[in-house]
């Protein structure tokens, strides 16, 4: 059975992953935006910059951002001067690494739905006298509803299964910075297999139904589409 700190550490993990996602929602729609739509040199850059995640070793972009969050570097130095709490060991550290990290698997939905859209309904709307931030709130947003249910499902389901990126900027400290991922490494290491399994368990079916949601989505979209 699940005990008092695994609890914890699930609560911890929900909240991580709905902030995260939320500010991921809020921060990739322009990301995504610009990627679809620019014709600037600077397109494949920032693309391989924000894809890194996904190719980059959990423990080298977490041992990187806890160098940044250091009272030493330049934006430790800015927090400490400011008199706020260190972003090392921190929940908050914990929010920024995540963006980071999953950035590449809400970003890249919602830049390929927006791709698919085409200019035309933009160009229709033009025509009827809609400004941009209309034509992105009426035109836009209902038509790439889908890729943006995709980008919050990946983006929150993603951050659930960190471990290397949190481990490094969070350590383990139950009760702040102890996630799930963590909280089944300290149950392996100490031989409770019963309570890994319950919380590994937990993450695998959640993660299996995430995927089946998404592929059901996508293939019922085709269908949609071939009719």
């Amino acid at each position: 059975m699940l005990q008092h700190y695994d609890i914890t550490a699930l609560f911890i993990t929900l909240r991580l992953a709905a902030t995260t996602t939320l500010i991921l929602l809020v921060v990739g729609t322009p990301i995504a935006w610009w990627l679809a739509n620019t014709r600037s040199r600077l397109r494949s850059p920032i693309e391989a910059i924000i894809a890194l995640p996904l190719v980059l070793p959990p423990t080298v972009l977490g041992f990187y951002l806890l160098l940044a969050f250091s009272p030493d570097s330049p934006l430790g130095g800015a927090v400490a001067s400011l008199g706020l709490p260190s972003l090392a060991f921190s929940f908050t550290g914990l929010v920024l690494g995540s963006v980071i990290y999953s950035m590449p698997f809400v970003v890249q939905p919602l830049q390929n739905s927006f791709v698919s859209l085409g200019k035309r309904p933009l160009e229709v709307a033009a025509t009827l006298g809609a400004s941009i931030f209309d034509r992105f709130i009426s035109v836009v947003l209902p038509l790439s509803k889908m890729g943006y249910l995709t980008a919050a499902v990946l983006g929150f389901a993603h951050t659930l299964g960190e471990f290397g990126v949190v481990l490094m900027i969070g350590g383990n400290i139950p009760g702040e910075t102890q996630v799930l991922s963590i909280a089944i490494y300290d149950h392996v290491e100490a031989l409770e297999y019963s309570q890994a399994h319950w919380l590994a368990g937990g993450l695998l079916i959640s993660s299996f139904l995430v995927l089946l949601m998404i592929y059901g989505m996508n293939r019922r979209i085709h269908l949609m589409k071939t009719s």
